[in-house]
């Protein structure tokens, strides 16, 4: 190429890059992607722990390069159902009736019609929505004479909570086994399936006529190719929920990732994840769509313990990085998650943010890049990341309650962190508030996060009027309806933070008290 001709080649791409960051900074809609994994630790994404992590991650990587690595992200629980109310609702969903667990098989839905959602919010913005995925909270499927039947529509689905589509397994774990399209399953299931240990599936119930497991996240990731494609010559911009199903069980990988980690199967459902991310990345780039889209991928918790941590053990591999505890935990490990966010013009690439975020934060991000206001009764617990995005390295949210499975909360400001428990609330031998009394087990347990990240020395003897304070604040939190300012609303049950433990009837856990969720 010639000097000149190379001059005026390199001019130009540097005014095409200048247009879309003004346009960026100028409040252009950006199309907006959410890949969110299901039971992803951590230490499992290969650019968090690289000195530990065995298991190749390149897309994510390569995500991180391009974009914004977030270190200090909260789900807002450590199971599956609640912490996708908080992400597509802006609110802690120990407000809802879902004090503890995870959504049973053909359990109603847990967002109130009601509600404002995410994809609502962006649709009266004139966004096209999809979910194409697991949905995970709720239905209202259709009876008769007492049981469900398959061949009616299926009310209160995500159609009916501000998508404009969906396509997904509902939980992949769950029965029925086939795939949903908007409100009616694709293939009627009029077989029945009894379980496979081997996948760590347990749950019997109707399947579709050969349902293949190890084809669901394939078939996902395609769907939401195809997805991309059709909007690609939308003149409005679109929403993509995209939640994996994946590591979380069965344990399925497909032929081209079986046994490819040299770890377990959980392990290769991870190099899948990320396979799955980088189709969605090649299909934005392939459209054109890269510049003008918001691109964010994270986890709804940590990695699982029922599925097997040995062959990660032995491998050298942390699942949790450098933190203590996995899924169900109220510890750091069970909702501290990956977060990468890629928007270029806005987000810097290869950059890293140390400061305190939320999954519930996209909805009130998501309202400032629109340039609106929430309601005062939607997004409660939202804060915008824009700030943050844009550079900024300041803290933006003041602090973040997380809960366990067992519905046991931990509120966290400034690098403390108080738990309201005195284990970790998870799955398995959780010693009650007498066990531990009888043991010398303290109460509550106070930890410096950013002293001693692996949560080993509780200082609640030491810092009485920390543990104070941080108890005022939850109870502050939790009476106002709300974590940002605004009027006080109203939670939908009664919160007491001392019963948390107990049986729940909302969740009817009792149904099957092994249901790993």
């Amino acid at each position: 190429m010639k000097a000149n001709n190379r001059a005026w080649f390199i001019e130009l791409a540097a005014g095409i890059a200048a247009v879309f960051a003004a346009q960026a900074g100028a409040g252009v809609r950006p199309n907006i992607v959410i890949v969110l994994a299901d039971d992803l630790g951590y230490g499992d994404v290969h650019c968090y722990d690289p000195e530990h992590s065995k298991i190749p991650t390149p897309n994510l990587d390569r995500l991180a390069a391009e974009g914004m690595r977030f270190t200090a992200a909260h789900s807002t629980s450590a199971v599956c159902s609640p912490t996708r109310y908080g992400l597509l609702t802006g609110r802690y969903p120990w407000r809802s009736r879902l004090q503890r667990g995870v959504l049973q098989p053909y359990d109603p839905p847990l967002i109130a019609s009601n509600r404002l959602t995410l994809p609502a919010l962006l649709r009266a913005q004139g966004y096209h929505t999809a979910c194409i995925g697991k949905w995970h909270l709720g239905w209202q499927w259709p009876r008769q004479d007492g049981q469900v039947v398959f061949d009616r529509p299926i009310a209160e689905g995500p159609t009916a909570r501000g998508f404009d589509y969906y396509f997904g397994t509902d939980v992949p774990n769950f029965p029925p086994y086939t795939f949903i399209v908007n409100d009616r399953v694709t293939v009627q299931p009029t077989e029945q399936f009894t379980g496979i240990k081997e996948m760590h599936l347990s749950y019997r119930g109707p399947m579709a006529p050969g349902w293949r497991f190890d084809r669901i996240l394939p078939t996902l990731a395609a769907k939401a190719v195809e997805y991309i494609g059709a909007q690609a010559t939308n003149v409005h911009p679109f929403f993509l929920y995209f939640p994996l199903t994946t590591p979380h069980e069965p344990i399925a990988p497909s032929e081209r990732f079986k046994g490819r980690s040299g770890i377990n199967g959980v392990a290769d459902l991870i190099m899948e994840t990320d396979w799955a991310l980088g189709q969605v990345m090649e299909a934005l780039a392939e459209h054109g769509l890269t510049q003008n889209t918001l691109l964010i991928f994270t986890a709804d918790n940590g990695h699982s313990s029922y599925t097997g941590l040995e062959p990660f053990e032995r491998a050298g591999h942390r699942v949790s990085g450098p933190y203590r505890g996995v899924k169900s935990t109220v510890w750091e490990g069970g909702h501290r998650e990956p977060f990468v966010a890629r928007w270029p013009g806005v987000v810097k690439p290869g950059s890293r943010c140390d400061e305190l975020i939320c999954l519930t934060d996209l909805m009130a991000t998501c309202a400032e890049i629109m340039g609106t206001r929430l309601p005062a009764n939607a997004g409660e617990d939202s804060v915008s990341i824009l700030p943050l995005l844009k550079g900024a390295n300041k803290p933006v949210r003041r602090a973040v309650v997380t809960t366990s499975v067992q519905g046991r909360p931990a509120i966290q400001l400034g690098g403390w962190k108080l738990i309201l428990s005195p284990g970790s609330g998870g799955y398995g031998a959780q010693p009650s508030d007498q066990q531990a009394a009888q043991s010398n087990l303290p109460p509550v347990q106070l930890y410096h996060l950013g002293n001693e990240p692996g949560e080993l020395r509780n200082l609640q003897a030491e810092q009485p009027r920390k543990v104070k304070a941080l108890t005022t604040l939850l109870e502050r939190t939790t009476k106002n309806g709300r974590s940002t300012a605004g009027p006080k609303q109203t939670n939908d049950v009664e919160v007491d933070w001392s019963r948390t433990g107990a049986p729940s009837k909302n969740t009817e856990e009792k149904r099957n008290p092994k249901f790993q969720g």
